[in-house]
């Protein structure tokens, strides 16, 4: 088995999570997600981030907003929508449950 691909699974389950807590506390451009994500360890390439944020839009989850930039091209911000918020908070539910339950089984295994 290869320790690599698990790893990259992982982070995979928990990336449009992590994309949603960004943008809930505050309107964001791909380039702040990234760099948020960077300074989380969670290093994500554009190429994975766009269509992320594509399919987030298409489920009525994120809505966006064009800005102008005075250095350089109009910048695409996404917000969470009503259902967006909803469906983090779900999220964050399930997140605690999981993270609860992982924790219990490796605390208890490193115990031994």
């Amino acid at each position: 088995m290869d320790i690599q691909n698990t790893q990259s699974q992982m982070r995979k389950g928990v990336l449009e999570f992590c994309i949603l807590s960004i943008i809930k506390n505050q309107e964001s451009y791909p380039s702040e997600i990234l760099e948020k994500l960077k300074e989380a360890n969670l290093s994500v390439l554009e190429g994975t981030l766009y269509p992320l944020l594509t399919r987030l839009k298409n489920a009525d989850l994120l809505s966006y907003r064009w800005v102008e930039s005075v250095s350089g091209p109009p910048r695409k911000y996404f917000s969470l929508t009503d259902k967006g918020m909803v469906f983090y908070l779900e999220l964050q539910k399930t997140w605690k449950e999981l993270s609860d339950a992982v924790n219990k089984v490796t605390n208890t295994d490193f115990e031994k």
